[in-house]
């Protein structure tokens, strides 16, 4: 398994949200309090992508390498940011490790994770996938099953589909066709988190100034708040809630 977290608030450095908290991503990638079965570190690269205070994309940096051992990141982290999404790889055995293959995954505002694993990968999933278009798939950013949930959620997006239900059904869809699968999705536009529990923890805490969504709580903050299995999770600046998943 991965571990992600997502973060809005007022500019803050990304140093401050990915390495320096307690039990931030840099020490998740090294000691995850629960993998759940699906390794013990995340040493298989990792990624963050954020909003600088100005308007306009998200900047991204992904490596194939553990967070720990890149150096040149922590330069590069002292930039500031309003929002943020980072992710540490835990890869599923078979796929590949490649700066590519880690999240977050990215298109015009918005940034893209999944901690988790699809089961019976690809084969499960390949009648969903026949439903995109030929040219996202040969556009592929790894031959993962992350990077394919990435493209069924851009899909509906494309579409017009409302963010929070576009996870939802995706994965409602995925779950159906490959029972057992592990789905966290975070998918984040800089102003609003989202979030889906399925099969795995996910934790929110939210302020009137702050909201953030994460595998594994980050701070030893009291207002951290477990997401209910089977939920999605919509979560900015001073509000929150919950919606099952069909």
């Amino acid at each position: 398994m991965c571990r992600h977290h997502a973060w809005i608030g007022p500019p803050r450095p990304v140093s401050a949200l990915v390495l320096d908290p307690p039990h931030g991503l840099l020490h998740q990638s090294y000691a995850p309090a629960d993998m759940r079965g699906g390794g013990t570190v995340n040493a298989d690269g990792f990624g963050v992508g954020w909003y600088a205070e100005a308007a306009g994309p998200p900047v991204r940096y992904r490596s194939a390498q553990p967070i720990w051992s890149d150096t040149a990141f922590a330069s590069v982290a002292a930039a500031s940011c309003r929002a943020m999404l980072g992710a540490v790889r835990s890869a599923t055995t078979g796929m590949p490790v490649t700066d590519t293959a880690a999240a977050p995954f990215a298109a015009d505002r918005w940034l893209f994770s999944h901690n988790g694993v699809v089961r019976g990968w690809p084969d499960a999933v390949a009648k969903l996938a026949e439903r995109l278009p030929v040219v996202d798939l040969l556009t592929l950013d790894a031959p993962t099953d992350a990077a394919l949930l990435w493209v069924l959620v851009r899909d509906r997006l494309r579409a017009g589909e409302e963010p929070g239900a576009a996870l939802a059904d995706t994965v409602a869809g995925v779950a159906a066709a490959a029972p057992g699968s592990r789905l966290n999705l975070l998918l984040t536009d800089g102003e609003t988190v989202w979030g889906t529990a399925w099969d795995h923890a996910l934790s929110v805490r939210v302020t009137d100034e702050e909201a953030e969504v994460a595998s594994e709580p980050v701070t030893s903050d009291e207002r951290w708040r477990p997401v209910p299995e089977g939920h999605l999770v919509t979560a900015g600046p001073g509000t929150h809630h919950l919606t099952r998943i069909r």
